[in-house]
């Protein structure tokens, strides 16, 4: 669930996110749910371009910092910038882990892992689900 009592860049109502998004897209991106493992459309997507929010076209990551972890969704060790995402505590499902959040619309994208043992140069997974993303290649 997006944190109603921030102001975002981008502000639109919980109507006007169900008509833009699909059930599936406002699941994720809006009320902070997970796609299946496998299934989203870049988890193992090789194409060079850059990763922008599904809700609202910020652009998040870049392809040269995507990553094969193997996990079930499309990883990045680092976003395009710190400002493109924030970070929010999150204790459901009795486990403590890190929320990453569009910081441009408050759109749930994922989570960030640290101190997995991936060799990348900031030891971070940024585990995001692709429903969230939109590639435009370069």
């Amino acid at each position: 669930m997006t944190d109603s009592t921030k102001e975002y860049a981008v502000q639109k109502s919980e109507a006007e996110w169900k008509a833009q998004l699909s059930p599936a897209e406002f699941h994720v991106l809006r009320q902070a749910g997970t796609e299946r493992p496998f299934v989203g459309e870049y988890t193992d997507t090789k194409t060079v371009g850059v990763y922008k929010c599904r809700a609202c076209e910020a652009e998040l990551f870049r392809s040269e910092t995507k990553f094969d972890s193997h996990c079930g969704w499309p990883s990045f060790f680092a976003p395009l910038a710190e400002d493109r995402v924030e970070y929010i505590e999150d204790s459901t499902l009795g486990m403590k882990r890190v929320e990453v959040r569009c910081a441009n619309c408050g759109s749930h994208l994922g989570h960030v892992f640290e101190g997995e043992g991936y060799g990348t140069p900031t030891d971070l997974r940024y585990c995001i689900n692709s429903i969230s993303l939109t590639l435009t290649p370069a």
